[in-house]
Order: C-alpha cells, then sequence, then structure tokens
C-alpha cells in the first residue's frame, strides 16, 4: 500500500521553490512517488536527492545499508552510478563526514534536510545542471 504524503503540493525545496521530483525510475521517495517527500513517519528523514556514485554504494554497503543489490521481493532494482534516489538525510551527512557524499539535486531536496545539513553543504556538492 502506498502512503500519501501530507500535502505534497506544499512541500518545499531547500531553496524555497516547490519540491521538484527526484526520480520515477527508478521510482523513488518514502511515499515511493518520485519525490522526496516526508512526514512523522519518515523517521529516516529520506529528503535528499541524491545522485549515486560508485563510491557512495561502497560506503553505504560498509555501513550496512546496501543499495547496490536487488531487492525484488520488494520491487527495489537495486541502484547504478547515476540512479538518483531519496537518500536520508543522516547518511548523507555520514558520507559528507567521510569524504565520499552524493552529489545532490537541490530542487528535488525536502526542505526538511535543513535541520540535519547546512544549505552551505549541500550547495557545495549540487549538480550543476540537473542530471
Amino acid at each position: 500500500m502506498i502512503r500519501e504524503a501530507a500535502r505534497p503540493s506544499d512541500a518545499r525545496n531547500v531553496l524555497g521553490g516547490a519540491l521538484q521530483r527526484c526520480s520515477v525510475a527508478p521510482m523513488t521517495g518514502f511515499f515511493r512517488t518520485g519525490c522526496c517527500e516526508t512526514n512523522d513517519e519518515d523517521v529516516g528523514v529520506h529528503t535528499v536527492c541524491a545522485v549515486m556514485s560508485a563510491a557512495f554504494l561502497a560506503f553505504s554497503r560498509s555501513r550496512g545499508n546496501d543499495l547496490s543489490t536487488p531487492a525484488p521481493q520488494f520491487g527495489f532494482p537495486g541502484l547504478k552510478p547515476g540512479d538518483l534516489w531519496c537518500l536520508c538525510a543522516d547518511r548523507w551527512k555520514e558520507a559528507l563526514e567521510a569524504g565520499c557524499p552524493p552529489a545532490v539535486v537541490l530542487s528535488a531536496t525536502h526542505e526538511a534536510t535543513l535541520s540535519l545539513v547546512s544549505l552551505a553543504d549541500l550547495q557545495a556538492h549540487a549538480v550543476k545542471t540537473a542530471p
């Protein structure tokens, strides 16, 4: 069952604009809507629209979250470098501190991220054009 985000039309990105779609191929987001929307049910705060890289995928696997291996029983295709994914804000910050943060799509990163990560850090790792 797909859960509904709380008023997704009101969702804002870290730049203050309307939250843009992150990815539908693969389908991402806590609500599997393609957007990095969030609400109180999303304890992982899946709000950073990140561009997967080989370095980040290896880092995440080393931290116990293998995002590369498909899990068909959950409809998860596995991620590869270049894929866009709504990443947990804490995991992005952890990767930043380890020196391997994935690039970020600011227009598709939810403003809730700013409670955990600074805008300056996100901007320093922003993609220059939409992938």
